[in-house]
């Protein structure tokens, strides 16, 4: 009974497990898709989690980054580190603006021409190609129609359109002398837009390096006292500039003559309608020369439409006077008058010198008529010696010489004493003969050294004929011949002694005179005019040289065109004219002559 009831337990147990494992299988089955659903959501949780932590940390690598630079930029003690110019004007322009950090930044751009045609093309043939191919006109271009069918017009060939405020915006234009080489500018022109001092820094690194520049143009840039002095501290280091125009800055200060130092090696300089007054003037004035120096670069200086009167007129013209460089001078459009004209005029002929200009001269003049006076005399060939120095040696030789002529005298008298008879004729012949011997030798020497001579000199010849066949090449006596040419003090010039003062000849260098549009008068022009006939007729054997005025414009001023003064500079001038042809002759006019 025992087992049955085991058994039947058993039983019971496994229908029971067997029961209870056919209820649960659906139960599970149905808590599947339950289960996936939350471990989706807390995988896009637990991902949404990670992503919005690397946000986290970029942000706050960002942050630390960004606290290092506004570190290291509130540093004070850390430099950054220079730029070094290239000499491209574009890149270097480019990133020196970056680098101040400028909001924007000028373009580089070629300066505007006006457009050219391309030259039309040959339709002939090539020579040993299609020979027997006759050239093809190509078809003309169908004309573009509007909308409505009518024709359009071609663009224009003679200016180019632009877009509306480009124009406008700020730009700097340059000229190169190859376009493929962005090293070679030439030419830099800035127009209408103000130049400060951090771009007048930024240019003047830039200027330094650029071997070709030689023109630089800053019209109407609202220069400051400060970037005229920053432009003139440049200046000697852009060593091929030749020509500066400023026109258009108007300067408080005018100090523009901080821009023909020595050191500049400027030589065409315009400062058109900058308002310079007479202050202006005088420093210029004084920049062009003085007694002790003068200026030897500027050739060119056109001061037109400025505010200049006669007392600044009076400056420059002393400045004139000890000046032999310039040859161009434009005054138009000032407020010159007769004083201002008449010391101009004073200057061109001749004037006296003052009590500065006197000593001045007797200095230079002391000093050009002894140049051997410091020099220390040619060593001797005897002080090449060793052993003991030329000047003893010379004296224990004169010492030698005066004992033996003391020993000869006295046996000659020992011999008179005994004999009291004279020396044998013998000798006296023998003397002779070899007298004549020396003689013959001494001529034949002179005919060798004339032989050698000739040959030295026909050498020589030769050699100057070979020069002058290279041409191109540099020789040994150019130097020289280079450094006789320096300039002469007008000081130094032959000098008159008229009325207790000396009176030297003016200055014949300036070729070029602009007076037009002034308030000039009759006493003023006939000073000109006095000026003009002393440098045609007089001539005091200047060493400056110089050909005197050959070029003056004098209209526009109180005195008329049609007045006799004026008609006499313009006869004076004729003759001077380039393109001057003068009338042909009649024979009754050569019969009279």
């Amino acid at each position: 009974m025992s087992a049955s009831r085991k058994s039947a337990g058993v039983n019971r147990s496994h229908t029971s497990s067997d029961s209870n494992s056919g209820l649960s299988t659906p139960k599970s089955e149905a808590k599947t898709p339950r289960s996936s659903a939350k471990s989706r959501i807390s995988f896009v949780r637990v991902a949404n989690k990670i992503k919005m932590g690397k946000k986290i940390e970029r942000s706050l690598k960002g942050e630390k980054n960004q606290s290092a630079v506004s570190q290291d930029d509130e540093d004070p003690n850390k430099t950054p580190e220079p730029y070094s110019c290239t000499g491209n004007f574009q890149a270097d322009f480019t990133e020196l603006c970056r680098r101040n950090s400028m909001t924007s930044i000028p373009l580089v751009v070629h300066r505007a021409r006006p457009p050219t045609q391309a030259a039309p093309e040959s339709s002939k043939p090539e020579k040993g190609k299609d020979k027997g191919k006759s050239a093809v006109p190509e078809p003309e271009p169908e004309p573009e129609v509007d909308p409505e069918g009518e024709n359009a017009e071609p663009p224009p060939k003679t200016y180019v359109v632009k877009d509306k405020f480009e124009f406008f915006r700020p730009s700097v234009q340059v000229e190169m002398e190859n376009y493929d080489k962005p090293e070679t500018v030439t030419e830099i022109y800035i127009r209408g837009w103000k130049i400060d001092d951090v771009m007048m820094n930024t240019l003047k690194q830039c200027w330094s390096v650029m071997e070709k520049l030689h023109t630089i143009n800053l019209w109407n840039t609202g220069l400051t006292k400060d970037t005229v002095s920053i432009m003139a501290s440049t200046l000697p280091s852009i060593v091929n500039l030749r020509t500066l125009i400023l026109d258009g800055n108007v300067v408080k200060d005018e100090n523009w003559h901080e821009l023909i130092t020595d050191e500049s090696p400027v030589q065409n300089l315009s400062l058109r309608h900058c308002g310079m007054t007479d202050t202006g003037a005088k420093a210029i004035g004084e920049a062009l020369g003085t007694v002790k120096r003068a200026n030897t670069k500027l050739v060119s200086l056109n001061l037109a439409g400025n505010q200049i009167s006669d007392q600044g007129v009076i400056d420059i013209a002393n400045g004139l006077r000890m000046n032999r460089t310039l040859m161009s001078l434009s005054l138009a459009s000032n407020q010159v008058g007769d004083k201002g004209a008449s010391k101009l005029g004073e200057v061109l002929s001749r004037f006296p010198l003052s009590h500065e200009e006197v000593v001045e001269r007797r200095k230079q003049k002391s000093s050009m008529g002894s140049p051997d006076r410091n020099k220390s005399p040619p060593p001797s060939r005897r002080a090449d010696s060793k052993d003991r120095p030329g000047s003893v040696r010379s004296s224990s030789q004169h010492d030698k010489t005066d004992k033996s002529k003391q020993k000869q005298s006295a046996k000659t008298k020992k011999d008179a004493g005994k004999g009291g008879k004279e020396p044998p004729k013998e000798e006296e012949k023998h003397d002779k003969s070899k007298g004549k011997k020396d003689d013959k030798a001494a001529a034949k020497k002179e005919s060798k050294s004339g032989k050698a001579s000739l040959v030295a000199d026909t050498k020589n010849a030769a050699k100057g004929k070979t020069k002058g066949k290279d041409k191109g090449k540099p020789s040994q006596a150019e130097p020289e011949e280079m450094g006789d040419s320096s300039f002469i003090n007008p000081l130094t010039d032959e000098a008159d002694f008229i009325d207790g003062q000396l009176w030297v000849s003016g200055n014949r260098l300036l070729i070029n005179l602009n007076l037009s549009r002034n308030q000039i008068g009759e006493q003023g022009m006939a000073a000109i005019l006095k000026a003009m006939q002393y440098q045609t007729t007089l001539s005091l054997g200047s060493k400056s040289g110089g050909t005197g005025l050959m070029r003056i414009c004098v209209f526009k001023n109180k005195i008329s065109s049609d007045h006799d003064i004026v008609r006499k500079i313009n006869d004076i001038m004729l003759p001077k004219d380039p393109f001057y042809k003068p009338p042909p002759q009649t024979p009754e006019a050569e019969s009279t002559t």
